[in-house]
């Protein structure tokens, strides 16, 4: 496993710096490399890598969403709020709608077999987004309107509520017992429990760092420590009560940013160190997902399906930003920000077919949700990170600092200069 690993990282290195000379994002180099050292390509990854690849890729998204946590302020979270809670629920319901009207016909299968396509397809990635946004946010692009970090949180809320609905709709396909009012009120009650979570963990770190001052890097692992085992706590409760461990995890750095901020950015100073290999992990292992074969399959129709997918989500975006202080061009931005497809396709995929086979029920329809799930990976991973970047570039005005950003930057600076 350990060559195999190594072969990834220098692989990745290798496409991550070809792609960069071409304008193009990294990460799209390092999907291509899992795709093709994954075992539907070459075959050249050891089995065991591949074996705890949803817990590593696990890891590298509680990374990026802690790296999220320590970006969000408590002020910004007051002027975009309302629209990114918005954004974390309608474009997904309009490309759902979609998804499950469309589907029947162009790919022959039930209402009830496209809701549940529908609740694959209609989350988008966080592990692509996030990523971006921070960068954006880095170099104050869109800052005097918070459009970065207003879809950097709606991105991280959407998948909640789409993975919930795909949890309802399979164990009612599959003949289990499903209390849909439950299920539904369980949403917004397991982001308040997550984030009152988060944020009492994060005033008792802020009092255990401060009275034991551990260096940075102890602070860090333990941060990604707890934030590992709220998503285990999640997976324990989730029958009993609706826990949101990721949304937890995010809560603890917004807590220690606005509580103390210096050591906020020591924090994210060394996340962001962690994600350079975390990043490499995720979409290599992402790609290794991928079977070209199966999306294949999924052919024109698919295609046509996501197309009109994302038309739909598209759709839902500028309705929530119908009344906004946002260009159109800016609105526009959001729209395409909203477009990839990776993370939760690469993770739920294929629990339908699973949960079919289990249940003794015909296959077929799970076969070909896994195709066009993995279709979509193919079609707006690679094309969605390459348009965020060039709209962005386009589109996002960097904003001059104000005093206090001048401070938080000069914190920043100091904090990493400590850690070098």
């Amino acid at each position: 496993m350990a060559v195999s690993i190594a072969e990834v990282l220098v692989l990745c290195l290798l496409a991550d710096w070809i792609f960069r000379k071409f304008s193009i994002p990294g990460l799209i180099g390092m999907l291509f490399v899992g795709v093709l050292l994954g075992p539907h390509v070459v075959g050249v990854l050891d089995p065991d890598l591949i074996a705890i690849s949803d817990d590593l890729r696990l890891i590298a998204l509680i990374v990026i969403l802690l790296r999220a946590g320590f970006e969000i302020r408590r002020r910004t979270l007051h002027r975009v709020g309302g629209r990114a809670l918005m954004l974390a629920f309608i474009p997904a319901t309009c490309e759902g709608v979609m998804i499950t009207l469309v589907a029947p016909s162009l790919l022959g299968l039930t209402y009830f077999q496209a809701a549940i396509l529908a609740s694959v397809l209609a989350a988008v990635s966080p592990a692509v987004v996030v990523p971006l946004m921070i960068r954006f946010i880095k170099q104050r692009k869109g800052a005097s309107k918070d459009i970065p970090s207003m879809v950097l949180a709606a991105a991280s809320v959407d998948d909640i509520f789409v993975i919930v609905i795909h949890g309802v709709l399979v164990a009612m396909y599959v003949g289990q017992e499903a209390n849909i009012a439950w299920q539904v009120a369980g949403i917004p009650l397991s982001l308040v429990l997550g984030a009152g979570t988060g944020l009492a963990i994060g005033a008792l770190l802020c009092r255990l760092f401060e009275r034991f001052n551990p260096r940075a890097t102890k602070r860090v692992l333990t941060v990604i420590a707890i934030s590992i085992l709220l998503v285990r706590v999640q997976d324990v409760a989730s029958e009993h009560i609706p826990f949101a461990g990721l949304v937890a995890a995010m809560a603890i750095g917004f807590f220690i940013l606005e509580k103390r901020e210096h050591m906020a950015r020591e924090i994210s100073a060394k996340l962001a160190k962690i994600w350079v290999f975390a990043e490499i992990l995720l979409f290599s292992l992402i790609g290794a997902q991928v079977n070209v074969s199966l999306a294949w399959r999924a052919g024109l129709a698919g295609t046509v399906l996501i197309a009109l997918a994302l038309v739909a989500r598209a759709a839902g975006v500028m309705a929530c930003l119908a009344k906004s202080k946002l260009t159109h061009k800016e609105r526009f931005f959001v729209a395409v920000a909203y477009s990839p497809k990776a993370t939760v396709q690469a993770a739920i995929g294929a629990v339908p077919l699973m949960a079919m086979r289990v249940a003794g029920m015909d296959a077929g329809p799970g076969e070909l949700i896994l195709a066009v799930a993995v279709l979509s990976i193919i079609l707006t991973a690679p094309a969605g990170a390459w348009a965020i970047e060039a709209v962005g570039a386009r589109v996002l005005c960097a904003e001059p600092e104000s005093s206090s950003d001048a401070y938080d930057t000069a914190v920043e600076s100091c904090a990493e200069a400590k850690l070098k």
